[in-house]
């Protein structure tokens, strides 16, 4: 029998869901539905059809660490489990990547893989491992088999998935067509057809099939693959930046569809979120400390303070320690835009997340003018992090709680409570590093100083 194999995508820019996600923060790797984020949620519906030892993530290397320390919060993943991309050359590419990988880890062209992105929600997770079971079985009749989401809405912002006959087997439809998206009277069309489904961009396929394929719909990418991934990490940069869907699944005549109903959400927009969260009997969904007086269908989000509204209806309010962002209900996917608009100005709250989780612990930015920034920063006993003294005119770190040990300069010494510690400035290589040896968490305060521009990279990331 074929064993089944995972790969979960993790890129991702983090505007649709500004300012909560930020470019250095995509909304996968944020809990905006319950205690897990949305790649913890990816990885464990997974796991109910893929054995761990057999999944496998696609990253950025900026994002790597994170990604490895997420799904080690929730699952028994393997040693090699993140696969990095060099750059980011769209979906075609990293399933590229991804596939060589599995081959160098034992992978046979006859086995299957499941393609997933990280950052939508499933409502019902037995549902979505029936499709998936489904699919599989398309799969390994030679088919590359796609998810169709049944639609409950005419939604302009999806592709769509037109369905053709019904396979012999039973194991799905073939697809009659991929068709791009609509305006709103053709959606609406399509969904009073029946004949139409949403594209969620998951894909299962046998190796043996994919690269069968690729050498008919794409003769540029199948001439870089089972090369090895050295060979396609050298090579990606001259490789086409082009999805799956045109690469492949909207050339192909071996596609095939499989309906999946199950809560379906690719969490786009703070309407889509609004969409998916419970509400109360008035259609307010609140986060955090709120207080709404006399509104209907509001989605309010406030972690960090109190916020408290009165006589309003539609509205949408995201408040973050940094930015608050308001608009009214079905007009938040405006929000690139904003992103966009500030991003030419320069502004830092388009990339910088002001607090969040790293391998090592957790941080968040106290205050930050135009030559300094103060952060907290929560080591995670046995846990290290690398300091980041890049600057003109140094860091300054002080112990708030707990014991650590700082290496650096070829010495070593230990941290107590109420000490303070200078690093100069520094070449990245001979950067320091604070250890905490346990059991409590070790608190620091971060103070960094520039006469230029400020480091904006994390302690760790180096």
């Amino acid at each position: 029998m074929p064993r089944v194999y995972g790969l979960i995508l993790t890129g991702g820019s983090g505007t649709r869901l500004w300012p909560k996600s930020r470019e250095d923060l995509p909304k996968q790797f944020l809990a905006l539905a319950g205690p897990r984020t949305l790649l913890q949620e990816s990885l464990l519906r997974m796991l109910n059809v893929v054995c761990p030892q057999n999944l496998y993530a696609v990253s950025g290397e900026s994002f790597a660490p994170r990604v490895e320390f997420q799904a080690r919060e929730v699952a028994a993943v393997s040693e090699g489990f993140v696969v990095c991309e060099p750059m980011a050359r769209n979906t075609a590419p990293a399933i590229l990547l991804g596939c060589e990988a599995l081959l160098e880890n034992g992978a046979g062209e006859e086995d299957l893989v499941i393609v997933a992105p990280s950052d939508h929600l499933v409502k019902d997770v037995n549902a979505f491992a029936a499709a998936l079971q489904q699919a599989l079985a398309a799969a390994e009749e030679g088919c590359l088999t796609t998810l169709g989401i049944v639609p409950d809405r005419p939604e302009t912002g999806f592709g769509y998935i037109r369905r053709g006959r019904p396979r012999g087997s039973g194991n799905g439809y073939e697809v009659d067509a991929f068709v791009e998206k609509p305006d709103f009277e053709t959606a609406q069309r399509y969904v009073e057809s029946g004949e139409y489904f949403w594209n969620g961009g998951v894909f299962v396929f046998s190796l043996a099939s994919l690269y069968r394929e690729l050498r008919e719909t794409s003769p540029d990418l199948s001439g870089a693959v089972r090369k090895g991934t050295a060979a396609l990490r050298a090579s990606f940069e001259t490789l086409p930046s082009i999805s799956f869907d045109y690469a492949v699944m909207e050339k192909t005549h071996r596609a095939a569809m499989v309906p999946m109903d199950a809560g379906w959400s690719d969490v786009g927009s703070w309407d889509a979120l609004h969409d998916v969260l419970p509400r109360d009997e008035r259609g307010n969904c609140l986060k955090g400390d709120v207080l709404l007086e006399n509104g209907r269908n509001c989605f309010v989000d406030s972690q960090d303070r109190l916020t408290v509204l009165a006589d309003v209806d539609d509205l949408i309010l995201v408040d973050t320690p940094d930015v608050i962002f308001v608009t009214r209900r079905g007009f938040s996917q405006r929000v690139r835009d904003v992103a966009r608009h500030l991003k030419e100005r320069g502004r830092r709250e388009v990339h910088q997340a002001t607090d969040g989780s790293e391998p090592w612990g957790s941080y968040k930015v106290l205050c930050e003018e135009g030559r300094f920034r103060i952060r907290r920063l929560l080591v995670e006993p046995g846990k290290t992090l690398s300091l980041c003294p890049d600057l003109s005119n140094g860091c300054r770190w002080l112990v708030i709680e707990g014991k650590g040990v700082f290496s650096g300069g070829g010495s070593e010494r230990e941290l107590c409570e109420g000490e303070s510690f200078f690093l100069p400035f520094a070449p990245k290589e001979e950067l320091g590093a604070v250890q905490n040896p346990g059991p409590g968490l070790l608190e620091l305060i971060e103070i960094q100083q520039g006469t230029g521009g400020l480091d904006r990279s994390l302690p760790g990331e180096r």
